[in-house]
């Protein structure tokens, strides 16, 4: 998996960039190892926004893209909640081959069925 964590209006220290890049790699052993997750860090400058901490992601995968925004009051718990976020929509899109891969059963029982019937009819 190759991580990009980038600051925007921010200067990402180097104890978030590793803070980011530990919890981030509970998503390598679920994606290929090509993958490219840009994660973009920023703080919010609007005085009336209590959560102003912000993290966002953007994962590219074969064929799909995912994206996910987490803000809260802390930077550390932005980065907690969006890899929550990041690991079940990665779950789910997994989940989602694999189910379009598996063959109906039932659906080819009845064909046999049918196919019997017809192998007996004169």
């Amino acid at each position: 998996m190759q991580l990009d964590v980038k600051g925007k209006n921010l200067e990402v220290s180097d104890s978030i960039r590793t803070y980011a890049e530990r919890k981030l790699a509970k998503l390598d052993k679920q994606v290929h190892a090509l993958t490219r997750v840009e994660v973009e860090l920023a703080v919010e400058r609007n005085p009336s926004v209590a959560a102003n901490q912000v993290a966002e992601a953007t994962v590219w995968l074969k064929g799909r893209t995912l994206r996910a925004r987490e803000a809260s009051r802390d930077m550390k718990a932005s980065i907690d909640e969006l890899t929550e976020k990041l690991l079940r929509q990665v779950r789910d899109e997994s989940d989602k081959k694999t189910s379009k891969r598996k063959v109906d059963t039932h659906a080819l029982d009845a064909l046999d069925a049918d196919a019997a019937l017809q192998d007996n009819l004169p």
